[in-house]
């Protein structure tokens, strides 16, 4: 019914009218999504959904931005097996496209952090890499987390890159777009590469 409604609008509205009611829905899903985070303020923007899960062990600042198809997910239960995830966001962050960020152990994100599209943060994976458990589907091992995830203050995650767990980013980093994030990244660098590396430092 909602894409019916979307095709239709696309069709007969101008691009102004369209911008404009697109904005009041955004607001609307923004305002309704916000009751069910332990903390969440009234200026936080969701675009169109992924998929959000465990929101009671997420905490948002203020003047957040999230754009479309987030996946924001926190997991105090997986398979049988319970954790105690946590998700705290600073204020004034803006989080790209197609973004993943989820947890089983805890992820800290500083102030004034900006992702580009289809970044991961990760603080676990589905399993260990022992034969007997690589001889079972990943979906049926048990999430395993290496270490929490702490990124500072006014950090630049550029594009596809991967954030994997127990990496801390310091203060004024920035991370290359298609970089795989395996180590801790000392304050106001740029690292790149797979896994990432310092190639510039202040």
């Amino acid at each position: 019914m909602i894409c019916i409604f979307f095709s239709i609008l696309k069709k007969l509205a101008p691009l102004k009218c369209r911008g404009f009611f697109l904005g009041k829905i955004a607001r609307l899903r923004s305002l309704w999504l916000r009751t069910f985070f332990y903390e969440c303020p009234k200026n936080v923007h969701f675009g169109r959904l992924g998929d959000i899960r465990g929101p009671e062990f997420i905490q948002i600042g203020r003047y957040v931005w999230f754009n479309d198809f987030l996946y924001l997910t926190a997991w105090s239960q997986y398979r049988g097996t319970c954790y105690s995830p946590k998700i705290i966001i600073g204020d004034n962050c803006s989080f790209g496209a197609f973004n993943h960020i989820t947890s089983i152990n805890r992820i800290e994100i500083g102030n004034g952090v900006v992702t580009g599209k289809f970044v991961t943060i990760t603080d676990n994976s589905h399993g260990e890499t022992s034969i007997s458990a690589l001889q079972s589907p990943p979906t049926d091992r048990p999430l395993v987390s290496k270490g929490g995830v702490c990124i500072g203050n006014n950090v630049w995650i550029g594009e596809k890159a991967t954030i994997l767990p127990g990496v801390t980013i310091g203060n004024g980093a920035v991370v290359a777009a298609n970089s795989v994030v395996t180590k801790d990244v000392p304050a106001y660098c740029v690292v790149a590469g797979i896994p990432a590396k310092v190639i510039k430092s202040c």
